[in-house]
């Protein structure tokens, strides 16, 4: 077994973590347990690369214990837990894995998992499929999935040009992905990753919030429980619209850099928070970023823009800038949920990671029949996941009548 990780000796605290996730992920401990007799895995050769956290060992040992055989590695240089990582590997799993690794050893750790020549890939940021895309050796690969939305759209982007050569199922957009994890999990998740790095009081804050789809969504609402009066930025017309009649303030960066207290980002896109932008906020500012990767706020011009550079603590540094306000950035700008904090909650994760699983068998179930394309899962999947949800929650919903359900799919009743 082939490996690299950062510390061995941290195995049983791992093994603690992803015990804790384990008993808070009911849905897809509940679906293994019903496959096991089947082995549907039996044989497929994974390669994954989600961010090394309990809930993803919890998956991980799921797809092992349905005969999968598989590697793994980080999807963020600073996401990976190495405590987890530790358990892992001592329950003989090729992890190459480890927090802070350099943008080169991160692509070393991609080619690493890539060796085992996968079936199928599970990817989160795509950086996989593309690294698996550029090394031309596809032969053996059935499909793969996508776990998050910056993940999809680029995927998307490789279909529209023609470069997508293998199925991906876009797991980021089932409903009980997005409107969970993207929104409760990360909602909750990254404001706990700020608290963590600052211990700064939400309430009375003013909080800008960059993008409003599901994550910004997820993270107003959850500010404005705190008590924040929160701002949202936008390009898109309708969320803009969406946002003000939520009740938030709506408003361009560039107004809202000279009133903002905490800023974070969310949209996916790169250098929302720009030089302009920095020289005008106030003294003790704090920027943080909930998006996949580190290139909404733009890092390279803060840096050059500051005279002096200064670690608060492990995941808060404090960048003065010329003018002299001081301005402090969360977790190298890098989802701070993960660096700053242990990500979303199992029980949002338990939903995400059914989906993974029901989607990697279906790509083995239908392989060789599938065009090189993105996927959305398919509706009777989502059903499946939240009836299970429900049923794990003790909780009970009504059904159609008979005659309700042929009121439903008919049409010869009018007025």
């Amino acid at each position: 077994m082939n490996y690299r990780i950062n510390a061995p000796k941290l195995a049983e605290e791992g093994k603690r973590k992803i015990y804790w996730a384990q008993v808070h992920m009911p849905v897809l401990l509940n679906l293994k347990e019903k496959l096991l007799s089947e082995s549907p895995l039996k044989g497929v050769k994974f390669a994954g690369c989600l961010h090394v956290t309990k809930e993803t060992g919890v998956l991980i040992r799921t797809l092992r214990d349905l005969g999968a055989d598989l590697t793994w590695c980080g999807c963020n240089p600073l996401s990976t837990q190495d405590d987890v990582a530790a358990a892992l590997v001592d329950e003989g799993v090729s992890i190459y894995a480890s927090r802070g690794v350099s943008n080169e050893q991160y692509y070393d750790d991609i080619h690493s998992a890539m060796g085992i020549k996968p079936n199928v890939t599970i990817d989160d940021g795509a950086d996989l499929t593309v690294e698996m895309h550029n090394s031309g050796n596809l032969s053996e690969v059935y499909g793969g999935t996508e776990e998050t939305t910056t993940g999809v759209v680029r995927l998307r982007a490789m279909e529209k040009n023609g470069k997508l050569k293998y199925p991906i199922m876009a797991v980021n957009d089932a409903e009980t992905k997005h409107d969970f994890d993207n929104v409760y999990g990360t909602g909750q998740s990254a404001l706990d990753g700020i608290i963590r790095a600052t211990n700064i009081l939400i309430s009375g804050k003013i909080v800008v919030v960059s993008g409003y789809g599901h994550v910004g969504k997820g993270i107003a609402r959850r500010a404005a429980g705190h008590g924040a009066n929160v701002i949202i930025t936008e390009i898109d017309p309708i969320a803009a619209l969406k946002a003000k009649l939520d009740g938030y303030t709506v408003l361009p960066m560039a107004s809202a850099a000279m009133t903002g207290d905490l800023f974070i980002t969310t949209t996916g896109c790169k250098d929302v928070i720009r030089e302009e932008h920095f020289l005008k906020m106030k003294n003790g500012t704090i920027l943080a970023n909930a998006g996949h990767f580190n290139v909404e706020i733009s890092i390279d011009t803060l840096k050059s823009s500051s005279v002096k550079v200064k670690q608060i603590n492990q995941n808060t540094t404090e960048y003065e800038l010329k003018k002299g306000n001081k301005l402090y950035l969360i977790g190298e700008g890098r989802l701070v949920n993960l660096v700053a904090a242990e990500g979303h909650p199992s029980e949002v994760m338990d939903m995400s990671f059914a989906n993974q699983l029901l989607s990697a068998i279906k790509l083995i179930q239908v392989k060789g029949s599938l065009s090189p394309a993105v996927y959305n899962i398919e509706k009777t999947q989502d059903q499946q996941i939240a009836k299970a949800k429900l049923e794990s929650m003790d909780i009970n919903i009504d059904t159609l009548t008979e005659e309700q359900h042929t009121y439903l799919t008919g049409f010869s009743e009018g007025t």
